[in-house]
């Protein structure tokens, strides 16, 4: 997995502040996804238990990973589905272009799959001499732009109408009346894709869920882009991390419930495709192979870690659109596949710290990515876990790691702290009212966007005591 690029985090950061069309498309997207969200969970009479139910069934299975793999590939391989297991990026994708080679494939459809950019497949089959077609809508865009997704569900949230207009005339010819609404686009980026669908010879997708005791998969979504890209093809293959599974179908029912509800506030996608095997003798409809390709590329490191929470993750969304860093930055500063708070505990989980120290800094703590996460994730927990590690392993600014020191000094000695305390109001007081306008060196980032505030003239100590005695 690459960067998006191979500037900083902070510059990364920057720049999308800086960007107006940026903030205009964030602006549009995040707080109507909120809003959907929260009206979805308050429609469930037990919301609350839902979420407690869907965090069980994560948990339990995350805890009996190995139990439930090889349930899974054992239903799935007497259904005559072809399994494969994958260690990393460079496996996966070999084991998908050997495939597609095995069968002469020359015209490929994917669907939505994370997985497959995580591992830039589309790069690899293009290598291979094969054309590749995303079919999502977001994604469709994405690949005439020669951009890269920014949410985990909604890949072009960075986006305004008027740009994918502008794409669509550039990349596809589309006249003025083809671009003139969202509709219009609509319909005419499903003509184009039409024709794809039928001359394909092999369709990819991710896979939401995989079913051990039956061997089946799930794929939700909102177009029908996975339902063409999974059965008109003579070959379908389908890639999922090793997480992906729930023991049963009625536990694929609680995780469902809760699914679409936090991702697009809606009760249940579109289409909820189950699949169990390739086309079966008699049957007018599906691939005549079905291949699944079990991706690790990191996953199994977390286990039995502290960050092993982070894979009960059902890829939302929802703490990307709570989160306040990611309304402000959008996906692509993260520079990583995975963006967010999720991102920025799963990026440096999977695929190492070093180059991904940045990543659990970019939050406020703030703890709404917990409360909106449909299994309540404890991403604050993991991000301070992160941090803790950054800094033992050297990847923190020295400056960061010399403060925290000295602050925890002076912390552990009541009678310091009371003095530096002394002195700080004092010194703060002389900015007046609205506090320091510029503070020095690193601490200049802080008010490059806003006035850092005068300490309070009395502690809360201070205050208590003269509240009892009076």
């Amino acid at each position: 997995m690459s960067h998006v690029s191979p500037l900083p985090f902070y510059t990364r950061a920057r720049q999308a502040l800086a960007d107006p069309q940026l903030q205009t498309a964030l602006d549009r997207a995040t707080p109507r996804m909120v809003t959907a969200r929260r009206q979805a969970i308050a429609t469930i009479p037990d919301g609350e238990a839902a979420r407690d139910h869907a965090r069980l069934v994560r948990a339990h299975t995350i805890a009996h990973l190995d139990r439930y793999l090889t349930q899974f590939v054992d239903a799935a391989r007497a259904n005559g589905t072809h399994v494969h297991f994958a260690t990393d990026a460079a496996e996966a994708t070999r084991l998908v272009v050997d495939i597609a080679r095995r069968h002469e494939a020359r015209r490929v459809v994917k669907g939505k799959s994370m997985v497959s950019e995580e591992i830039e497949l589309n790069a690899a089959l293009e290598a291979a001499g094969m054309r590749v077609v995303e079919t999502d809508l977001g994604e469709y865009v994405i690949q005439l732009d020669h951009d890269v997704p920014s949410h985990i569900i909604a890949p072009i949230i960075h986006k305004t109408k008027e740009q994918v207009a502008a794409t669509f005339r550039r990349e596809l010819g589309a006249s003025e009346a083809e671009v003139a609404d969202i509709p219009q686009m609509t319909a005419f980026a499903r003509r184009m894709l039409r024709a794809e669908f039928l001359a394909a010879d092999l369709g990819i997708s991710g896979v939401n869920f995989a079913v051990a005791d039956s061997g089946s998969l799930c794929l939700v979504e909102n177009e029908g882009n996975g339902r063409l890209s999974t059965t008109v093809p003579r070959v379908h293959v389908a890639l999922m991390g090793i997480e992906r599974i729930v023991p049963t179908a009625a536990d694929l029912a609680v995780s469902l419930r809760v699914l679409a509800r936090s991702g697009t506030g809606q009760a249940l996608t579109v289409y909820t495709n189950v699949i169990t095997g390739p086309r079966r003798e008699g049957d007018p409809d599906g691939p005549s192979e079905l291949h699944v390709v079990i991706v690790d590329n990191g996953r199994s490191q977390m286990l039995r870690t502290e960050l092993e929470e982070i894979l009960y993750c059902i890829r939302c969304g929802a703490c990307l659109n709570v989160c306040p860093v990611y309304q402000e930055i959008g996906g692509h500063a993260y520079g990583s596949v995975y963006p967010g708070p999720v991102g920025a505990v799963y990026t440096p989980g999977a695929f190492g710290l070093e180059p991904w120290a940045d990543l659990p800094q970019a939050s406020s703590l703030c703890g709404a990515c917990k409360d909106a996460c449909p299994v309540r994730i404890d991403i604050p927990r993991m991000l301070l876990a992160l941090r803790a590690r950054a800094e033992e392993g050297g990847h923190t600014p020295r400056w960061v790691g010399d403060g925290l020191r000295l602050f925890r000094f002076m912390a552990t000695r009541p009678r310091l702290f009371r003095i530096a305390s002394s002195i700080a109001r004092r010194v703060s007081g002389w900015a007046g009212p609205r506090g320091f306008d510029r503070l020095p060196g690193p601490l200049a980032g802080w008010t490059r966007h806003r006035h850092f505030p005068p300490m309070a003239a009395e502690t809360f100590t201070e205050r208590r005591r003269r509240r009892t005695r009076t």
